[in-house]
């Protein structure tokens, strides 16, 4: 396999990629973006800093690529639709500058209390020795307020309770439980600009719109002062700049910006009260080797092993995670090709309801499973990374539902499907050790083995019927390998599932749809 590094990256990180048997490392960095699109079609994984910009033209172009690894936590550079629907998994490497990260956000918050750079700047530039010019303001007592508790969140929270700071935050996926354990009080996002003597940001773009504009400012406590070491597009600059000439907003301190690098004419650098660092918040020797440490193990464990880490385009399978669900990934896979090929029309809706103890587990990977299963005989190139894009694209609406309970089976799994012609319902379990087996389809109940050929088939529940199927087979030189048979009472209906172990051909299939008494019958190619 083949890794492309088109950033600078630790050489820690690199070696352990080069040193994977079965791997071929090229560290090529400058590329243009025309350079990139003629080389890319030759790797299997492609390695980014920040610099490399992986557009929806290098992913076009990319015919070998399987996964993206972002040595870091930002992914902007990288056009995750297109590589969604193309089958790329974008990783990144969240925790290797959390540490690093927040700790810039405490020395932002820091030296610009004190004034630090500017009193620095006078000291030494301009030979002047003016302590009262740089009157500072103490961290002690101040509310901090934090805008997202993620990971780098939480331990600027953690830091500045040390500082004695009273830390409040907004998040609305953070659980009052969660920042009641950490000693924050969450609040939303009017009241936190109403109370906050500091503001910290930690959440990536919403929307597109920046977080922080004029009817923000407008609203804030005055004396208001900002650290953003998180996205640039955070910020509406402009309305910063005026909301601190018109005394809305004492200070900011700012490492990242809606456009970098920071242009030398940016107004950000004519205003002495904005602290202006040049993107440093990962920019320590620790969080470099550890990034590009993580990034590269996840590569090599994806690419060999199939294990998923912090991707940011499909759930994460750790290995211990996917040894345990993995008899259910294939299942649920399988299920969603019996049905495709079982159900007439395009599919507007799928639904997954897991049963038992499969659904105490993370089920969403299972739900791509049968996604994958579903879509991939009607289209080309399907796989674990874009059959939710593929579904989204086609209006297919995808519900999936848990229940703890046991009933008949220790786990399974159902997948309802719904087209214009009308619906279709294929129950699985897993027996033993790994033994897939199909214990219902619609009202049927039966314990078939799953095979590579299968005949699935619907008669009236008369003498005779399996008899004459068995020999329309033998006449074609079919074997049978297992005859399953569900039926609902007697003289009713009845649904046969038979393994076979060849295909059977147009002809075979013409002479058991005319058997007297057969309803319907569908050849399914797992």
């Amino acid at each position: 396999m083949k890794i492309l590094v088109s950033d600078n990256l630790s050489s820690l990180g690199v070696d352990i990629l080069k040193k994977e048997d079965g791997f071929e490392v090229d560290v090529n960095t400058g590329l243009s973006k025309e350079e990139l699109i003629k080389i890319i079609p030759n790797y299997d994984g492609l390695v980014v800093r920040s610099a490399t910009k992986v557009t929806a033209d290098v992913i076009e172009a990319a015919d070998n690529l399987r996964v993206i690894g972002r040595a870091g936590v930002g992914v902007d550079n990288i056009d995750l639709d297109a590589a969604g629907k193309k089958g790329i998994i974008v990783m990144n490497a969240p925790d290797g500058n959390m540490i690093t990260t927040a700790e810039h956000a405490m020395a932002l918050m820091m030296s610009m209390s004190r004034n630090i750079p500017q009193a620095a700047n006078s000291l030494k530039q301009e030979k002047k020795w003016s302590p009262k010019t740089f009157m500072g303001v103490e961290l002690y007592g101040k509310t901090l307020g934090i805008v997202g508790m993620g990971r780098i969140g939480s331990v600027v929270a953690e830091r500045a309770k040390g500082f004695a700071m009273k830390v409040i935050a907004y998040d609305p996926y953070v659980n009052k439980e969660h920042a009641e354990k950490i000693g924050v009080e969450l609040v939303d996002l009017k009241e936190l600009l109403q109370r906050a003597d500091f503001l910290s940001l930690h959440t990536p773009k919403i929307d597109g719109k920046p977080l922080l504009g004029k009817e923000e400012f407008d609203i804030v406590k005055p004396g208001l002062r900002i650290i953003n070491c998180a996205r640039g597009g955070l910020i509406d600059e402009a309305a910063l700049v005026q909301a601190i000439k018109d005394g809305k907003v004492a200070q900011a301190a700012l490492d990242v910006y809606s456009k970098e690098p920071l242009p030398a004419d940016s107004p950000l650098l004519e205003v002495n009260e904005i602290i202006c660092t040049p993107h440093l918040g990962a920019s320590t020797e620790e969080a470099q080797d550890k990034v590009a440490i993580a990034i590269c193990d996840q590569i090599i464990d994806y690419l060999k092993y199939g294990s998923i880490r912090n991707a940011v385009n499909m759930p994460s399978i750790d290995e211990e995670t996917l040894r345990k669900i993995k008899p259910f990934l294939e299942l649920g896979e399988d299920l969603g090709k019996i049905v495709s090929q079982l159900a007439a029309g395009p599919v507007t809706q799928v639904k997954v309801q897991y049963n038992g103890e499969v659904a105490e587990t993370d089920v969403k990977p299972i739900t791509i499973a049968v996604l994958k299963g579903l879509l991939e005989r009607a289209i080309d190139g399907v796989n674990m990374v874009n059959a939710p894009f593929i579904a989204k694209e086609r209006n297919v609406e995808v519900q999936e539902l848990k229940s703890n309970e046991i009933k008949d089976y220790t786990s399974t799994i159902q997948v309802h499907v719904t087209t214009k012609e009308g619906a279709r319902e294929i129950t699985g379990s897993i027996f033993g050790k790994g033994d897939p087996r199909i214990v219902r389809i619609d009202d049927y109940y039966f314990e078939a083995v799953i095979s590579k050929h299968m005949l699935i088939l619907s008669n009236k529940d008369v003498p005779g019927v399996i008899g004459n199927l068995g020999n329309v087979l033998g006449k074609h030189n079919i074997n049978i390998a297992g005859f399953h048979l569900g039926r609902i009472g007697e003289s009713g209906n009845a649904v046969s599932v038979i393994n076979i172990d060849t295909p059977p051909t147009s002809e075979a299939l013409r002479e058991l749809r005319e058997t007297s008494n057969v309803l319907e019958v569908f050849s399914v190619v797992i």
